[in-house]
């Protein structure tokens, strides 16, 4: 997920898209606790989507209060 996909989103797609990237994250520790997860890297890219997703949130908050 690129950065300029994420700006072109509205904040409530944005809240969308974050709670389905946590939803994914708690499903994939528990996969990894119960030594079911087959895919390791997706942790690392999961969690750095939410990162990328609150990023953009926080950018858009910024400037609607700017405005």
């Amino acid at each position: 997920m690129k950065a300029d996909e994420l700006k072109q989103k509205t904040p409530d797609q944005l809240r969308d898209q974050l709670l389905a990237l946590k939803k994914e994250a708690f499903n994939l520790r528990f996969q990894k606790a119960t030594s079911q997860l087959e895919n390791t890297a997706r942790m690392r890219q999961v969690r750095r989507d939410v990162a990328r997703v609150k990023t953009v949130l926080n950018q858009k908050a910024a400037e609607a209060a700017a405005n």
